[in-house]
């Protein structure tokens, strides 16, 4: 065991001294020790249930003749965060999350890992952790929130976020705005569209790191209880196996990953946290690997925003494993690699069928041939930008408008409330890159209150920023480079025509390559917005958006 070195002989009693001082008894000192990572905390919606899925985990993992020990992980609400600056310490605790755990994970020599995420940055910040240490680990999350009920339609978060677009609109009045504030989010869990908590959640049962029903099972149901008592009684599994990280997380895993994205009409979101999680992997996911998947893989889901379904719907209608049956059908899928359950993906998948056709979209019967996400390129984006295609409506597929430019988020906001976006206006919102944000907000206001201001089939958005996964419409994020690298974005004026093609996988400035050059010249960069605590250091470390985001180090 990884641990021993630290239990046994005469010169690890102060260890175990220690040890005793805990309240452990020699017993459970010689077992394997398994942390829990919790995510818990009194903050966070999809995290305050944590503390239960904690107990379950714990309990299983003692059945199963390991000790666990508890250890926390931060987690941010990507909700409350939004639209201040607080989201500029959203995406950075990604990173903050693995060095965290990867320090605890080392320090004390354990000898497997439960990771219990569940909101937006945890789930990768985990599983880059689990990659790095590459000691037997496996995931169980807090499980979603279920939809809300307004005026017998169901809701989400992306409901009251649109609300406020059509107050300020003169659509709603008080009475309804405040009816959506207290019925949008009705339980615990991560929010009940197909967001980035529960893309990433979903993904993670993808990869192989999490057992069945992992990114689906509702967060109030009983039955997320039992998974994470299962959780622990199979780590004990993959620890007497020795079945790491890495050998669960391949390349294929990874292809595997990206053809469900793209099935499910994941988040945006996972185009940053994928190639990240793969680089601790030792493997490298270039973007246009996305489209080609996209290309052969159909969209088989339209859950919130996309659509009208919520995770809730998606679990009864079989989950990730249903929709990977499917998938199957056509041998889009890698299904001979291992995963956490000691099975292959193919083991694992039989006679999972689809039991909603209305939910899950058979494979030979989708809403769209190709996938949910593209990655488009041009002069505009050399580097490469995404776009939830899933969610565009089909008159904004391609669209062609002058920009209505913005050097941050809130003077975008201003001007959207204030009715200075017309129909046909291409809104860019730059300098809230990785490094120019820093730390690459969220731009989930400004795209809620263009749909909510009945703007969403007329006006796309154009950002170095990134966006929830709780947008809609024609929003484009992650163009790289940024403008703090002076990317092309930087030089975009007021006017400047701009054309979108999301079938073609295009997007362009229209001027010529010597205007293009020339403004290029006279550009200087900004002044870091911030320059002490770890903002900066995050800015001085932190790549584009087309590599992840991920930290690299100078040399």
């Amino acid at each position: 065991m990884k641990s021993n070195p630290i239990k046994e002989g005469v010169n690890n009693a102060p260890h175990r001294a220690l040890f005793h001082a805990l309240g452990l008894t020699e017993e459970e000192v010689a077992r394997p020790l398994v942390g829990i990572v919790s995510s818990y905390n009194e903050i966070v919606p999809g995290h305050m249930n944590i503390d239960k899925i904690v107990d379950a985990v714990k309990l299983g993992v003692a059945m199963a003749g390991g000790t666990p020990i508890v250890f926390p992980a931060i987690a941010v609400c990507d909700g409350i965060a939004m639209g201040h600056q607080g989201m500029k310490y959203s995406l950075v605790t990604r990173d903050l999350i693995a060095d965290s755990t990867e320090a605890m994970a080392m320090a004390h020599a354990f000898d497997a890992l439960v990771m219990v995420p569940n909101c937006d940055k945890n789930v990768p910040g985990l599983l880059m952790a689990a990659a790095r240490l590459n000691i037997p680990t496996i995931f169980v999350s807090g499980g979603p929130m279920l939809a809300g009920h307004i005026d017998g339609k169901k809701t989400s978060f992306s409901s009251i976020s649109e609300a406020v677009g059509e107050y300020n609109a003169g659509k709603i009045d008080d009475d309804k705005l405040k009816e959506y504030e207290y019925k949008t989010c009705p339980t615990c869990g991560s929010c009940s569209g197909m967001y980035t908590a529960n893309s990433m959640n979903c993904l993670t049962e993808v990869l192989g790191m999490a057992l069945r029903g992992n990114g689906t099972i509702p967060a109030v149901y009983s039955r997320r209880i039992e998974l994470a008592k299962h959780t622990g009684m199979q780590i004990m599994e993959l620890l007497k196996r020795d079945i790491k990280p890495r050998d669960i997380m391949t390349k294929d895993a990874f292809m595997n990953a990206l053809a469900c994205d793209m099935a499910l009409g994941c988040s945006t979101n996972s185009m940053l946290h994928l190639p990240a999680i793969a680089h601790e992997c030792g493997i490298e996911i270039n973007l246009d690997i996305a489209n080609e998947i996209s290309d052969k893989t159909p969209n088989l889901c339209h859950l919130a925003p996309a659509g009208r379904n919520y995770i809730e719907e998606f679990d009864e209608a079989g989950g990730v494993y249903a929709l990977m049956n499917e998938l199957d059908k056509h041998d889009l899928l890698h299904t001979d690699i291992m995963t956490c359950t000691g099975k292959t993906v193919a083991e694992n998948i039989k006679g999972c069928e689809n039991k909603n056709t209305d939910i899950i979209r058979p494979i030979d019967d989708p809403y769209s041939k190709t996938g949910g996400i593209a990655v488009l390129r041009g002069n505009l984006a050399p580097d490469s930008c995404v776009v939830k295609r899933s969610a565009v409506s089909e008159e904004m597929l391609r669209h062609e408008g002058p920009a209505r430019v913005f050097d941050c988020e809130e003077d975008a906001m201003s001007a959207i409330l204030g009715g200075k976006i017309k129909d046909g206006d291409v809104v860019v919102i730059r300098y809230e890159g990785p490094k120019g944000g820093p730390g690459m907000r969220e731009m989930l206001n400004p795209t809620s209150a263009i749909i909510g201001m009945g703007l969403g089939s007329t006006v796309a958005l154009i950002t170095d920023g990134r966006f929830s996964g709780a947008t809609r419409g024609a929003a484009i994020g992650h163009v790289s480079p940024e403008a703090a690298v002076g990317g092309p974005i930087a030089m975009i004026q007021n006017g400047d025509i701009i054309s979108i093609d999301i079938p073609a996988n295009k997007i362009e400035v229209k001027i010529s390559d010597e205007e293009m050059a020339e403004r290029t010249a006279k550009w200087t960069p900004r002044k870091p917005k911030i320059t002490t605590g770890y903002l900066a250091r995050y800015a001085s470390l932190v790549t584009s958006g087309n590599r992840g985001a991920i930290l690299e180090t100078k040399e």
